[in-house]
């Protein structure tokens, strides 16, 4: 496979982080400064520490998908390599899934308090993306393997 031929798809990775890196560097700095409602401070405050913790995994599944791509690259597409990119990218999304299980209470209660029933839904997505990134994941995992198990066997029999 040519080289530049996953260019798209690593600016497209790039691009993907650099709004969320922005977000937190921004973040970090504006909410010190100004501080939710002192009426359910104690229900905001753990849901965006359980946002900023969520980036962690989320940084460490799009180096693992750059990597995935580089493998691409040199041809090492259906490689141990790849199919261990695909398991960090299933465990960090699977991760980022939980930490928004955790943060769903939180997020509920506030949309109680300030009656905003779409808050819930918009909570709900970060959950069902990254479930879906997770299920994703481990199908191209487990195709992969036995993809390379094929290859193995064919390469014993020649």
């Amino acid at each position: 496979m040519k080289r530049g031929s996953t260019i798209f798809l690593k600016i497209a990775v790039v691009l993907i982080g650099i709004p969320i890196l922005a977000l937190c560097i921004l973040g970090l700095y504006w909410l010190p400064n100004n501080p939710a409602s002192p009426d359910y401070d104690h229900l905001l405050y753990p849901a965006i520490t359980g946002i900023y913790i969520s980036a962690i995994p989320f940084f460490i599944a799009l180096y693992q998908a750059f990597k995935l791509l580089n493998y691409i690259d040199v041809n090492k597409a259906f490689s141990i390599a790849s199919v261990k990119s695909l398991k960090v990218i299933k465990i960090c999304a699977v991760i980022i899934s939980s930490l928004y299980v955790v943060i769903m209470p939180f997020v509920f209660f506030v949309a109680e308090l300030d009656d905003a029933p779409g808050l819930i839904i918009i909570g709900m997505v970060p959950f069902f993306a990254s479930s879906v990134i997770a299920v994703f994941a481990a199908v191209l995992q487990r195709l992969l393997q036995e993809a390379i198990d094929i290859k193995a066997e064919n390469d014993l029999t020649v």
